[in-house]
């Protein structure tokens, strides 16, 4: 055999990080190394696999067709690994999620998943635009999103349905209304999730119509602080019912019902199309269809 596994390792570690001195550090090599593996991969075939962009190493058109098959090939590696040293099946699995997947839903399945012997998963928690972005790359195995996406290159499977919700404080002026018109939701001021996040693109849907003429305080990145700066009466907010169930049953944020918009979604999972469905893979998957339909 002409390559090894480590000149793959890497071989994909570059293409992840676009970096030779990143990749070595990530596999615990020495710079020169791993430049020495990467050059030896690509001199035994008689082929090059990147192209040089200033100070990064971008894959090239051969570098992409490769990836996906020397991702498979590892993998497999890693898991006869695995089920001879610990007679397991499960290895180390790499999930994105994005935030109120992450947050409200993604350590109840992480915690499931563990219950086999062996398995680990790690969680990266993030927008849809950045946790699409990585499957697409193989840097996670698979994503659990709530933005609507199309790419050639990911398989996207609906997975369960959700609904955001817009809401206020109890002491907000539109808490005794309850019940929002159009002209309402001009008149407010709100806090919402920032571009690129599957909730912004479900609310900028919903309010088709009325985006320009909506009065938008702050664009934040996190859940929790558009419930705090609601809370303290900076403005009204929608987000996910999956993240607001605690705070309307305790009663610090009060539902604002809006006829006639739409804010159901569903939440979706991405795994990219040559992505090699190991056993770890396969029983997260099998974790996430078994719930679901239902809370976790």
């Amino acid at each position: 055999m002409k390559y090894t596994l480590r000149q793959l390792e890497v071989f994909l570690a570059t293409a992840h990080s676009e970096n030779i001195s990143r990749a070595a550090e990530q596999l615990a090599m020495s710079q020169s190394a791993a430049s020495s593996a990467l050059k030896d991969l690509e001199n035994q075939f008689d082929i090059q696999l990147f192209d040089r962009v200033g100070k990064s190493l971008q894959l090239n058109e051969l570098g992409r067709l490769l990836q996906p098959r020397a991702e498979e090939l590892l993998e497999r590696a890693r898991e006869l690994e695995v089920a001879m040293g610990h007679h397991s099946q499960s290895g180390q699995l790499k999930v994105g999620a994005t935030l109120t997947v992450g947050n409200y839903l993604a350590i109840k399945l992480m915690a499931l998943y563990m219950e086999e012997p062996g398995a680990q998963v790690s969680l990266e928690v993030a927008n849809t635009a950045t946790i699409v972005d990585k499957v697409r790359h193989f840097i996670l195995d698979i994503g659990l999103i709530e933005g609507e996406i199309n790419h050639p290159d990911l398989e996207v499977t609906r997975w369960r349905e959700d609904e955001l919700a817009v809401f206020c404080s109890p002491a907000h002026p539109l808490a005794a209304r309850g019940t929002l018109d159009d002209d309402d939701l001009q008149g407010a001021t709100w806090i919402v999730r920032e571009s690129g996040s599957g909730t912004r693109q479900t609310f900028d849907r919903a309010m088709h119509g009325l985006l320009p003429k909506l009065n938008t305080l702050l664009e934040l990145q996190h859940t929790e602080a558009i419930k705090h700066a609601v809370e303290a009466g900076m403005g009204i907010g929608c987000l996910s019912r999956i993240t607001l169930a605690d705070d309307f049953a305790r009663g610090n944020l009060v539902p604002l019902d809006v006829p006639g918009r739409s804010f159901h979604r569903y939440l979706y999972l991405i795994v990219h199309r040559e992505k090699y469905r190991g056993a770890g893979l396969q029983r997260w998957l099998d974790v996430c269809w078994k719930f679901g339909g239902q809370e976790v």
